[in-house]
């Protein structure tokens, strides 16, 4: 097997990168949307395409499965004698596209506008599914190290059959290394490894104060309405500072790290005079402290409401919660807090329909040395910092809990431009690279560690 030096790594990269394009612009086409309610046929094309781009980087073992769920794809190559393992993570499904009017493009046809791409799922995560592809290809037949590619069919719906894929084929996806191709960089030019992110609880509460709907004039000011009662109840929790109000719930110190508020202003298009809530550095509380939010109201619209007291209303709630704390233990702490705030008596019912665990990773040993020297090399010295994300990833806990030796290594090809999961998602072009460079150069340090 022939050593490819660093040079011969990026000029291999530089070589691929036309084709490596062109198949993302190819798999952007495929309208690959798990969600209930839209074509599933598509993410099954998507599953196909991926299996033959893997074929293609010289992956022998392609499979398609599935646990009830979506397709995924699990690629193998087997490892040299005496080398480690690598596993290759990302997903090939996409979020819906919201509301095509905001789209200044077809989010389903790749278009470039100043050094960047756009298009739905162009940078998460087909963008992260190419990049493995570049590396591959890159090494052609002289890959130092074992393979393993699985990429996911259902991540945006929320990962319902990860588990028991990962469960049913654990011993095919056993690796030293696992790297997650599904984060971002801390901005154009400095690169990043995800140490941290927040777990997740969703669900629903509704409260209730009349059988049935009835004359406002009649009967308000002594009757209470559902809705000025829901708002009470949402109110009560946040303090007037806007901080979480729920006992309980764990807060961490965060990376030392400046988050400009300006800069976070204007990625976050937040309109002139509104103000930040809550209290701390901006990274605590995007990073390692709670946060509530309401997604949604069931309630009668405005349009053609009746001059009549609403009996019953219902609330989305989302809560991110900080790397160390439990989802249950966070769950049971909000049911407890919603009852003991309702206004007036009023009869409510809270419905769970999500808990994702929250992450932390000890990003310290050979494996984390290596990624941050590919990551230096990558972006011409500038030096990978450990940063903290506020979404969540909960399939990350499990992969710990599955694979405890193996290292793990959040990666991915987002910057604070792209606006994953809005409409005008794009990709850097300049920052793919670098991501694909990065992952060749780390595939060579690894082959240079024990198995």
């Amino acid at each position: 097997m022939t050593v490819r030096t660093e040079e011969e790594l990026r000029a291999a990269i530089r070589r691929e990168m036309p084709g490596v394009r062109a198949d993302l612009e190819r798999l952007v086409q495929i309208p690959g949307i798990a969600f209930a309610g839209f074509d599933h046929s598509h993410v099954e094309r998507s599953a196909e395409a991926v299996a033959e781009l893997l074929r293609g980087a010289g992956v022998p073992d392609v499979r398609i499965v599935r646990q009830g769920g979506q397709p995924a794809v699990i690629g193998r190559r087997p490892a040299p004698p005496g080398a480690p393992t690598v596993l290759l993570y990302a997903h090939h499904d996409v979020q819906p596209v919201g509301d095509l009017q905001q789209w200044l493009s077809d989010p389903f046809v790749a278009v470039e506008r100043d050094g960047r791409l756009y298009g739905r799922g162009v940078a998460d995560d087909k963008a992260g599914v190419m990049a493995h592809i570049a590396a591959l290809r890159a090494f052609g037949d002289d890959l130092p190290v074992g393979v393993v590619v699985f990429i996911e069919g259902e991540e945006e719906y929320g990962s319902e059959s990860l588990e028991d894929l990962l469960r049913e084929y654990r011993d095919d996806l056993a690796a030293d290394v696992i790297v997650i191709a599904d984060s971002g960089n801390w901005d154009i030019g400095q690169p990043a490894l995800t140490t941290g992110l927040r777990g997740i609880v969703n669900g629903f509460v509704e409260v209730r104060v009349l059988e049935q709907a009835v004359h406002s004039g009649m009967f308000g000011g002594a009757v209470p309405d559902a809705l000025i009662t829901l708002s009470r109840l949402i109110a009560s929790l946040h303090d007037d500072n806007g901080d979480v109000a729920v006992e309980g719930l764990l807060r961490t110190p965060s990376a030392p790290l400046d988050y400009p508020e300006e800069r976070f202003r204007e990625e976050a298009g937040m309109l002139d005079g509104v103000q930040f809530i809550g209290s701390g550095r901006l990274v605590e509380r995007l990073w390692t402290r709670p946060a509530i939010s309401i997604l949604g109201i069931d309630a009668p619209p405005t349009s053609g409401a009746p001059n009549a007291l609403v009996p019953a209303a219902k609330a989305k709630f989302s809560v991110r919660i900080a790397p160390g704390d439990s989802a249950q233990q966070v769950y049971d702490a909000l049911v407890e807090h919603l009852n003991r705030h309702a206004p007036w008596g009023a009869k409510v019912t809270i419905e769970l329909e999500q808990l994702g665990e929250p992450c932390q990773i000890d990003a310290t040993g050979p494996a984390y040395e290596a990624a941050r020297e590919a990551f230096t090399a990558a972006w011409n010295g500038a030096v990978p910092v450990d940063m903290g994300i506020g979404g969540s990833i909960p399939f990350i806990a499990t992969f710990q809990d599955l694979f405890p030796k193996a290292a793990i290594l959040v990666t991915g090809v987002e910057d604070p431009e792209t606006g994953a999961h809005g409409p005008n998602e794009s990709l850097h072009l300049g920052e793919f690279e670098r991501v694909c460079t990065a992952e060749a150069l780390l595939l060579a340090k690894v082959a240079q560690l024990p198995a």
